[in-house]
């Protein structure tokens, strides 16, 4: 059966991609789950339509956050976390922590894809942490507290 899929769905597709599946998969934990819809004709243009739409905001953003990148340079963000003795942190610190902590002090939407973070932050103290948008950078700093 071909689908849609309405979400990224780990190992099998990303949004908006068509796919084709088992009939028993799409109808016992695709559908139900809301992850996908029936590929019809209708519903392929109108998925094509929403691919353009998100593609059109996606640029919009992009562009605007280039714009003001220069306000990310040299920003300094506090996160607190618990760590142990010897300043290692139980749970690393991924981009979605410093997403909002940064939003907070700049005011800036910026999508998880433009920040460079190869593994999460995992010591207490100061990391260097650097947002690329096409072939614009920042680099902001990142001051994790122990609990």
């Amino acid at each position: 059966m071909k689908v849609i899929l309405t979400k990224n769905v780990p190992k099998i597709g990303n949004k908006y991609q068509v796919i084709t599946v088992a009939d028993g998969y799409a109808a016992n934990f695709l559908f139900p789950n809301r992850l996908a819809e029936q590929a019809t004709q209708s519903a392929l243009v109108r998925v094509e339509k929403l691919m353009a739409e998100e593609k059109a905001q996606k640029s919009i953003r992009e562009d605007l956050l280039i714009k003001n990148l220069k306000q990310i340079d040299g920003v300094k963000i506090e996160v607190t976390e618990k760590a142990n003795a010897k300043g290692h942190l139980f749970a690393g610190v991924h981009k979605d922590v410093l997403i909002p902590a940064l939003k907070e002090q700049t005011r800036l939407d910026i999508d998880a894809e433009h920040i460079v973070l190869d593994k999460p932050l995992k010591e207490v103290g100061e990391h260097k942490v650097t947002v690329k948008v096409q072939d614009k950078t920042a680099t902001f700093t990142v001051n994790i507290l122990a609990a």
